[in-house]
């Protein structure tokens, strides 16, 4: 086996972030940050209802083999998502039952896999967050290889170890490391309008959601400037108050 693991000591997010962050849905990720955080829709939740929130091991394997995700899902930490940049391979699972059962008896947070997976039945009823692009009976091979903790791309988002990933019935959003603080304010703070919206008919809500008055969200280009650069616009500058 060929595997390449990368030394990487990335900070960890306090408990209290990450307990904060847990009652974040993904769409507040998505209206907060912009659609180039978002994971590609593809990649669902295998067993509804499940939630993940973690930070990032991420792995790279060589396609139709697992062996590398078996060993990130032994060294990651309790609380990590494991994260598989698997190209959109559907037509070979890497993981299943067994990694799953595996997976969640270690506390992990989940699993992201760009690509397949397996015993679909079983990881619904085991209950743990395995979000996959589509499900396969073929079996991988394990002998091959891969890369770890190295970034990688999931459903056209790149991902790198220690990026904190949020996922629910929606999707996967993924927020860079150095903006989980920052970011974190702008969810709370979409979130707190939203729970104070008056209660009136959905036409005048609409309207009233692009107000002249709304606060717009602050940009994060003091933590990553380059990625500020390089994400696409926030929609929600491109809300307008209906002409009258």
């Amino acid at each position: 086996m060929g595997l390449q693991r990368y030394i990487v000591n990335f900070p960890r997010l306090s408990p209290g972030l990450l307990d904060a962050w847990r009652a974040v849905p993904s769409r507040v990720v998505a209206d907060a940050l912009g659609c180039g955080h978002v994971v590609a829709p593809g990649i669902r939740s295998c067993a509804p209802g499940t939630r993940l929130c973690g930070q990032a091991r991420t792995v790279t394997p060589m396609p139709g083999d697992n062996s590398v995700l078996l060993t990130a899902c032994s060294l990651a930490e309790p609380g990590d998502v494991v994260v598989v940049g698997g190209a959109g391979l559907e037509t070979v699972a890497v993981a299943g039952e067994w990694v799953t059962r595996s997976c969640k008896s270690r506390g992990l947070g989940g699993l992201v896999i760009d690509g397949a997976v397996r015993d679909l039945r079983e990881i619904r009823a085991l209950g743990f967050p395995v979000f996959a692009k589509g499900a396969v009976p073929r079996a991988p091979h394990r002998a091959v290889g891969g890369k770890m903790d190295l970034p990688v791309m999931v459903g056209g988002v790149a991902v790198s170890p220690g990026d904190l990933l949020v996922g629910d019935d929606d999707g996967v959003a993924v927020v860079p490391l150095l903006a989980a603080e920052e970011a974190l304010r702008q969810c709370q703070d979409r979130m707190a309008r939203l729970e104070h919206l008056p209660d009136r008919p959905p036409e005048r809500l609409i309207l009233e959601i692009g107000a002249k008055d709304r606060p717009l969200p602050t940009p994060i280009a003091s933590a990553l400037p380059l990625l500020t650069a390089l994400a696409l616009p926030d929609p929600d500058l491109f809300d307008f108050p209906a002409a009258h």
